[in-house]
C-alpha cells in the first residue's frame, strides 16, 4: 500500500558540499594566499528520501525495546562526506562502519543539476564565517508539473585541512583552544511538492540552531531526523485550517490553500511591490502575459553572461529594480502596455495599500511574548496576502471580462477578431500578443467550460446591475443612450469603446428621473468595491515526534494524532461542518497512514456530509484498488462503506474525456447545407436560436438551390459586422438624449428623406421611431411601437414619378406621418411592422424577450437586403418577418383574465440554442444577518433545468444572480430550503445536493437513497427547521437531522413508485401510483387508499396530490384525467368530490395559496394545446380562473410569500410565468 500514500510535506532532503579531500587542497591554496581562491565543485553528499519507516514497520510495532533499532534507513552519505572519514572512531574507540544503501530518488528530481542551484554564486571557502543564507527554488519538468526547494546555506570551521563539524579538530593533536584558519559552505535542500517557502525557511532555520557543537551526534544524523520528521507532516486539507508544528524553537505554520482549486500562498506577495513600482510591476506583468513566455532566476552574477548569450529576453535585477530588454534599445518597445484604463485603477489600488508592518506596529503596545508576536505579523501577512490577490485578480477581470461576450459555447468558438475590434487603439498591441498565448488558451477553455473559478466569482460579484439586465436578454449589440451619453461627455470613455447589449426596462418604464450613474462605465466597474472575504481561520496543532526514526515513537504520534483529532471532533459544533471536514480528512489521512483503511474511508465518507468539495477521489479509488480482500470483504459488510466504494469504482469507469478544444471562428470556405449554416452562424455569435437561423437560411436562398455559397455568407457576414461597427459611431445630440431613456438603443437610421415632420433621418430603438432633424440637429418624435395604429407603404405623385412612401398612422396623434423613403420604404415598411407585431406580443405575454426577438429578426432583414443586392431581396427579407406573419395568419388573443393576472414573462434559457423545460421551482425569501452580502439578503428564484442545470434570480428584480451550475447530469426533481444557508436538491441519479446559499455551490451530498429522489420537506417546530423527510421511488423514506446530517429514522413503505410525501399533524401523507398512505414519523401505518379500491374504472394511477389541513381534504390528480378528485383526510374511504376541469387534458401539478388552489396542466386554448393554469376557490370547489400562459404544459408551480405564483413551463417554451395572486 505504500504507493497509495499520499506524500508528506517532505519529497527529499539533500546535503550538499565539498568533499574531504577538495576541502583539504582548498584549504592548503588559501593558506598560501595566492590570490582568491577559485571556486570549489559542490557535490551531493547525503540523500534522504522518505518513508524513513514503512508501515508495515509501524503496524508491526511491539512495546518491546527491541523494535527500536529494526527502522529503515532510507538515505545514502558519500564516504568522502569528511576527511579521513575511515579515521573516525566512536566513543568506544571501534571503527565507524559506514552508513550507506542504495535508495531510489524520485525520477523528476535531478541530482546532477541541484548542487549549482544550491550554490548559484558559486562555493568558495572564506576567512570569515558568513551569516547562514536561505533561498528558494521551483523546478518545472516538460507537463508543466513543479516541485518547490527551500535551500539553507551554512558555515563549517576549518582546522589545518579539516572540517571541524562539532566545531572541535577531528585529530585529537589539535587543541581546542586553536582559532580557525577558514570556513567552508555547505548547504542543505529541502524539496517538496508543496510552496511552502516560509514554513520550510522556518523549519531550516531551526535545523541550523540544531547543528551548533554537538559531540553525541553528527550533522548526517541531524540532518536525517529532521528529514523525518517533514515526512511526518501532511500537507493540510484546502480551507481555513491551518496547521501548526512546534520544530523548536519556532512554531512552524502550515497554511492551507483557500479552496481546491486555489494554490498554496506561503510567501510574501508584497514584496515586489516594495522593490518596484506599480508601473514596474505592470510592466512585468506585459513580459509574463508575451507569447511563449518563461520565468527562470539567475545569480546576479551570472546577470551579464546570461544577456550576451540569449536575445528576446527581459531581464529584470530584483536587486536594483533594473528591468532591460536583450535586444538593442531599438526593439525595447516590442512589448505592449497593459490597457490603460484597468492599469490606472491597479496602480491607484496598489498605491492605497498598507506595505509596512513597522507601521502597524507604531501604535500598538510592544509584545514580549516572541510566538505571540509571531502569529501577529503571519495574521498581518496574511491580511494583505488577501488584499493584493483582491487587486490582481480585479486588474485581469478588468482586462479580460468582455471576453465572455465573444465566445459560443454550444460549438466552443471564439471571435478573436470581432473582440479585438471592441477593443480601444491603444490597447490593441496588448491583446494581440496575448490572445497567442497558451496561458490565455487555458483561459478561455475554462470560460467555455463555465468553471466557476477565481476570476468568474469576482466577474459576477463586480458586475453592473445593467450587466445583470444584459444577461437576461439575447439583443444586438448597440451602443444604450446612457452608454452614448457617456462616449460624448466623458473623454476617458474613447479609451474603452465597448459594445454592450442593450435591453429594455423589464415594465418598460420611463427612467427619465432615476439619478445619473457615473459617466465611465469602465471606471464605474473597475472602481466598485470589492468586499473581501473575512474567513475566520482555525489552527491545529500537530503532536510532538520525539524520535522520527524509530517505529514505535512513529507509532505514537499518529495514534496522538487521531487521538486529537478525535476530541476535536467531538468538542465542535456541527453548524460549523467545514472545519468538521477538514477534521475528518486529516483523520483519515492519518489513518491510512497508520494501516487502519476501514476507518479512513469512514472519516473519507463523511466529507460527503460535511465538504464534497475536499474528498480526494484517487486516493480513495487507490486505496480499494489495493485493499486486501480480507478488508475488502469487512468494507462490503458495511452498508455506507460499501455506497461510497461503489460510487467511486463507478466513477472512474463512467469518466469522459472533456472537451476542452477552442476554435477561433473562421468564415466558411465550402458550400453549406442547413446544418452546416445553422452550425456557422451560431459560431459567428449573429444568432442562436434554430428556429430563426432556419428561417434566415430561407431568405438567403431565395429563388436558389437550397445551398448557401461561402461568398454569399461572408456579405451577409461582414454586413453585419459594418452595421453593427457604425451603431458605435452613432453620436447624438445632447437635446436628443434628453427625449429617450437610459437604456435605448438606436438600431437603425435611415439616409436622409424628406418626411411631413421635417428632412432628417429617420432612427429606430426598440420602442419607438423618432426623426433626427437635419441642419441644426433636433428630435421630433413619430410614435411609439406600442402606438401605432396602422402602418403602409404607399406612393406619392411627383412631376412624373411616383415616390415610394411609408405612412405610420399613431393612436396619440391625428397628424400621419409620411416619409418619402425611395429605394428604402420597402424594407422599412417591412422592419416597423415586425416591431409593431412584436411590441404588441411583448405587451400581450408580458415577455420582453419577443421585442428583442423582433429587434433580431429586423436587423437579420437589413442584413439580407444589404448582402443579397438583387431583385428578390424584399421577398426574401420577408421570411424573417415572424411576429407580423403570426399576427396576420393566426391571431392569438390573451384572455382578459390571464392579461389581468399575468405580471411578468422571464426566459431561463436564454442564450441557449433551444428551449429547455422547467422541472423544479423553489422561491426562498430574503434574509440579512449580520455580515451577510447584499446579495443574499435578496429573495431568489432558484430553477431547476435538464441535466442538472440550476439558474438562481434575484427575485427582486428578476434578473439572473447565478448563471447556470450543474449538481450531477440527471433530471432534478424537487428542491427545498432548509435553512437560510441551505438550499436541498433531490436528482434521480439518488443524490440530494445540499446547496451553500452564499457561496452558491454544492458542498454537500447525502447518499442514502437507492432510487430516484422524488421529493423532500422540511418540519419546523417553533418556526425553526428541526427535521427533513425525503422519499425515493422504490418506498424509501428517510428522517434527517438537518444541523447534523445524521439518519434519524428510516423506513420502507409496503407500496413502490412513491412520488411525493407532506408532513401534517405529525403524520406523513405518502402518495405512490397506486396508493394514498397515512403513516406515522416512524413508519407505522394508519391509513390507506388504494386506487384499485376507488378509482379503478376512471384512472390508473396517481399524479400528484396536495393538503388542505384546513378542510381537512386531499386533492389528487390521475394519469390522462382531467379530473380533481378531493377525500376526507380523516377518513379516506368516503367517496371523493370532483370537480372536471374544462379544456383540461392532463393535470400534471398543484400548490395551495392562501384559500386558493392552483391547479397546473396541459390543456386547450383556441384549439391549440397550451399549458393552462386553473385557480380554484378550496371552499366552494369552483374555477375562479383559468390562465391560459404556455406554449407547452404547465410542469412547475411555487409560491411566493402567497403574493405571487410562479409557473414553469416544457421543453416547447421553457419560460417561466409570473401570476398576481388576488
Amino acid at each position: 500500500m505504500e504507493e497509495v500514500l499520499p506524500s508528506g510535506l517532505l519529497e527529499i532532503c539533500v546535503l550538499v558540499g565539498v568533499p574531504g579531500e577538495g576541502v583539504k587542497d582548498a584549504y592548503q591554496l588559501a593558506q598560501k594566499k595566492e590570490g582568491n581562491s577559485p571556486p570549489l565543485n559542490p557535490e551531493v553528499l547525503s540523500v534522504f528520501v522518505p518513508p524513513f519507516i514503512s508501515k508495515e514497520e509501524i503496524q508491526a510495532t511491539n512495546i518491546n525495546s527491541s523494535t527500536f533499532n529494526k527502522t529503515k534507513r532510507r538515505s545514502f552519505r558519500k564516504k568522502k562526506e569528511r576527511p579521513k572519514l575511515e579515521n573516525l572512531k566512536n566513543p568506544n574507540g571501534e571503527q565507524k562502519p559506514s552508513d550507506t544503501e542504495d535508495i531510489s530518488v524520485p525520477k523528476d528530481i535531478d541530482l546532477i543539476g541541484l548542487p549549482q542551484l544550491c550554490f548559484p554564486g558559486g562555493l568558495y571557502i572564506t576567512c570569515e564565517p558568513k551569516e547562514d543564507h536561505i533561498h528558494f527554488l521551483v523546478f518545472t519538468d516538460v507537463c508543466g508539473n513543479r516541485t518547490y526547494g527551500v535551500v539553507a546555506q551554512y558555515y563549517q570551521p576549518i582546522q589545518d585541512g579539516y572540517i571541524s563539524s562539532n566545531g572541535q579538530a577531528h585529530r585529537e593533536s589539535v587543541q581546542t583552544t586553536k582559532a580557525f584558519g577558514c570556513f567552508v559552505p555547505f548547504a542543505i535542500c529541502v524539496i517538496s511538492r508543496y510552496p511552502y517557502f516560509n514554513a520550510l525557511k522556518d523549519c531550516l532555520s531551526c535545523l541550523l540552531v540544531h547543528l551548533t557543537p554537538r559531540r553525541d551526534l553528527d550533522v548526517g544524523d541531524r540532518i536525517k531526523e529532521f528529514a523525518a520528521k517533514l515526512s511526518l507532516i501532511p500537507s493540510p486539507p484546502p480551507g481555513t485550517l491551518h496547521l501548526i508544528f512546534n520544530m523548536k524553537p519556532l512554531q512552524i505554520v502550515f497554511p492551507s490553500r483557500e479552496d481546491p482549486d486555489s494554490p498554496i500562498i506561503d510567501l510574501d506577495l508584497h514584496l515586489p511591490l516594495l522593490c518596484f513600482k506599480p508601473e514596474q510591476v505592470l510592466q512585468m506583468l506585459d513580459f509574463v502575459m508575451a507569447p511563449t513566455s518563461f520565468l527562470m532566476g539567475c545569480h546576479i552574477d551570472h546577470f551579464e553572461e546570461v544577456s550576451q548569450e540569449a536575445e528576446d529576453l527581459i531581464l529584470i535585477n530584483i536587486d536594483n529594480g533594473d528591468i532591460t530588454h536583450s535586444k538593442s534599445s531599438v526593439d525595447e518597445a516590442v512589448i505592449p502596455y497593459v490597457p490603460s484604463q484597468a492599469a490606472e485603477t491597479f496602480i491607484k489600488r496598489v498605491e492605497s495599500l498598507q506595505l509596512h508592518y513597522d507601521l502597524e506596529l507604531c501604535h500598538l503596545s510592544s509584545n514580549t511574548d516572541f510566538i505571540e508576536l509571531q502569529m501577529r505579523r503571519r495574521a498581518w501577512q496574511q491580511k494583505l496576502n488577501t488584499k493584493v490577490q483582491q487587486v490582481t485578480l480585479q486588474l485581469v477581470v478588468n482586462i479580460f471580462r468582455e471576453v465572455k461576450d465573444h465566445l459560443n459555447y454550444e460549438h466552443r468558438v471564439f471571435n478573436s477578431e470581432e473582440f479585438l475590434k471592441t477593443r480601444a487603439h491603444g490597447d490593441q498591441p496588448f491583446y494581440k500578443k496575448v490572445l497567442e498565448t497558451h496561458i490565455f488558451h487555458s483561459f478561455l477553455k475554462a470560460r467555455l467550460n463555465r468553471r466557476l473559478d477565481a476570476f468568474a466569482r469576482l466577474e459576477l460579484s463586480t458586475q453592473s446591475e445593467e450587466d445583470r439586465l444584459n444577461s437576461m436578454l439575447d439583443s444586438p449589440r448597440r451602443l444604450t443612450v446612457e452608454k452614448m451619453a457617456s462616449k460624448r461627455f466623458n473623454p476617458q470613455y474613447m479609451i474603452s469603446k465597448r459594445m454592450v447589449i442593450s435591453m429594455p426596462n423589464l415594465q418598460d418604464i420611463k427612467s427619465h428621473d432615476s439619478p445619473a450613474r457615473t459617466s465611465s462605465l469602465r471606471r464605474s466597474e473597475t472602481e466598485r468595491a470589492v468586499k473581501l472575504s473575512s474567513k475566520s481561520i482555525s489552527t491545529f496543532r500537530i503532536p510532538e515526534i520525539h524520535f522520527p526514526l524509530m517505529s514505535q515513537c512513529v507509532h505514537t504520534y499518529y495514534t496522538d494524532f487521531i487521538n486529537h483529532l478525535t476530541r476535536a471532533i467531538n468538542i465542535l459544533q456541527h453548524d460549523n461542518s467545514a472545519l468538521l471536514a477538514r477534521y475528518f480528512y486529516l483523520r483519515g489521512l492519518i489513518g491510512l497512514m497508520q494501516g487502519k483503511l476501514l476507518d479512513a474511508l469512514s472519516d473519507f465518507e463523511n466529507l460527503y456530509k460535511t465538504d464534497i468539495r475536499i474528498f480526494p477521489t484517487d486516493l480513495v479509488r487507490k486505496m480499494v484498488e489495493n485493499m486486501p480482500p480480507s478488508e475488502r470483504s469487512l468494507a462490503d459488510h458495511k452498508p455506507e462503506l460499501k455506497r461510497l466504494i461503489s460510487q467511486v469504482m463507478e466513477k472512474q469507469r463512467e469518466v469522459i474525456k472533456v472537451d476542452d478544444h477552442v476554435k477561433n471562428f473562421k468564415l466558411p470556405k465550402t458550400h453549406m447545407q442547413l446544418d452546416d449554416f445553422v452550425k456557422r452562424i451560431q459560431e459567428s455569435g449573429i444568432v442562436k436560436d434554430i428556429d430563426t437561423i432556419h428561417r434566415l437560411f430561407d431568405a438567403l436562398t431565395v429563388g436558389h438551390q437550397k445551398q448557401i455559397d461561402p461568398e454569399t455568407f461572408k456579405d451577409f457576414y461582414n454586413y453585419w459586422k459594418e452595421t453593427e461597427a457604425e451603431a458605435q459611431e452613432v453620436n447624438l445630440p445632447r437635446t436628443v438624449l434628453e427625449h429617450l431613456d437610459t437604456n435605448e438603443c438606436v438600431y437603425k437610421l435611415s439616409c436622409s428623406v424628406k418626411t411631413n415632420f421635417g428632412v432628417g433621418k429617420i432612427a429606430m430603438t426598440q420602442k419607438r421611431l423618432f426623426l433626427l432633424t437635419e441642419g441644426r440637429p433636433g428630435y421630433v418624435e413619430i410614435t411609439t411601437f406600442r402606438n401605432i395604429e396602422d402602418v403602409k407603404s404607399t406612393t406619392v405623385a411627383f412631376l412624373l414619378l411616383r415616390i415610394p412612401t411609408l405612412r405610420i398612422k399613431s393612436v396619440s396623434k391625428k397628424e400621419v406621418f409620411e416619409a418619402n423613403l425611395k429605394t428604402e420604404c420597402d424594407l422599412w415598411h417591412l422592419m416597423v411592422k415586425e416591431m409593431w407585431a412584436g411590441k404588441k406580443m411583448a405587451d400581450d405575454h408580458k415577455d420582453p424577450q419577443y421585442i428583442q426577438q423582433a429587434l433580431t429578426n429586423v436587423l437579420l432583414m437589413d442584413a439580407v437586403v444589404g448582402a443579397l443586392q438583387s431583385s428578390k431581396t424584399i421577398y426574401a427579407a420577408s421570411k424573417l418577418s415572424f411576429f407580423d406573419k403570426m399576427k396576420n395568419e393566426v391571431p392569438m388573443m390573451v384572455p382578459k383574465t390571464t392579461s389581468e393576472t399575468l405580471k411578468h414573462k422571464i426566459n431561463p434559457s436564454v442564450g441557449e440554442t433551444f428551449p429547455q423545460a422547467v422541472d423544479v421551482l423553489l422561491y426562498t425569501p430574503g434574509h440579512l444577518d449580520a455580515g451577510d452580502r447584499i446579495e443574499d439578503a435578496r429573495p431568489k428564484l432558484w430553477c431547476a433545468l435538464s441535466e442538472g442545470k440550476v439558474i438562481v434570480f434575484d427575485a427582486s428584480t428578476w434578473t439572473i444572480q447565478q448563471h447556470c451550475f450543474k449538481v450531477g447530469s440527471s433530471k432534478l426533481t424537487c428542491m427545498v430550503m432548509v435553512e437560510q444557508s441551505q438550499v436541498w436538491i433531490g436528482s434521480q441519479d439518488t443524490i440530494i445536493y445540499i446547496i451553500n446559499t452564499h457561496s452558491m455551490s454544492c458542498n454537500k451530498q447525502l447518499n442514502d437513497h437507492r432510487a430516484h429522489v422524488m421529493d423532500i420537506i422540511v418540519e419546523n417546530r417553533n418556526s425553526v427547521s428541526s427535521e427533513a423527510y425525503s422519499c425515493s421511488l422504490d418506498g424509501t423514506v428517510i428522517a434527517w437531522n438537518i444541523s447534523t446530517l445524521k439518519v434519524n429514522c428510516r423506513f420502507q413503505l409496503p407500496c413502490k413508485n412513491l412520488i411525493s410525501i407532506k408532513l401534517h399533524d405529525n403524520r406523513l401523507w405518502c402518495c405512490t401510483g397506486s396508493c394514498i398512505l397515512v403513516v406515522t414519523t416512524n413508519g407505522s401505518l394508519r391509513q390507506e387508499m388504494k386506487i384499485e379500491e376507488n378509482l379503478k374504472d376512471v384512472c390508473s394511477y396517481f399524479l400528484c396530490f396536495q393538503l388542505f389541513p384546513e378542510g381537512d381534504q386531499v386533492w389528487t390528480s390521475c394519469s390522462g384525467s382531467s379530473d380533481l378528485y378531493i377525500w376526507n383526510a380523516t377518513d379516506l374511504s368516503r367517496t371523493p368530490q370532483k370537480i372536471h376541469l374544462q379544456d383540461c387534458s392532463e393535470i400534471t401539478c398543484m400548490i395551495k395559496v392562501k384559500n386558493q388552489m392552483w391547479v397546473g396542466s396541459r390543456g386547450l386554448s383556441q384549439g391549440k394545446t397550451r399549458g393552462k393554469i386553473y385557480v380554484i376557490d378550496a371552499e366552494k370547489k369552483t374555477v375562479e380562473k383559468e390562465l391560459v400562459g404556455h406554449a407547452d404544459m404547465v410542469k412547475a408551480l411555487c409560491s411566493a410569500e402567497d403574493r405571487y405564483v410562479l409557473s414553469g413551463s416544457g421543453r416547447e417554451e421553457g419560460k417561466i410565468a409570473i401570476w398576481k395572486v388576488e
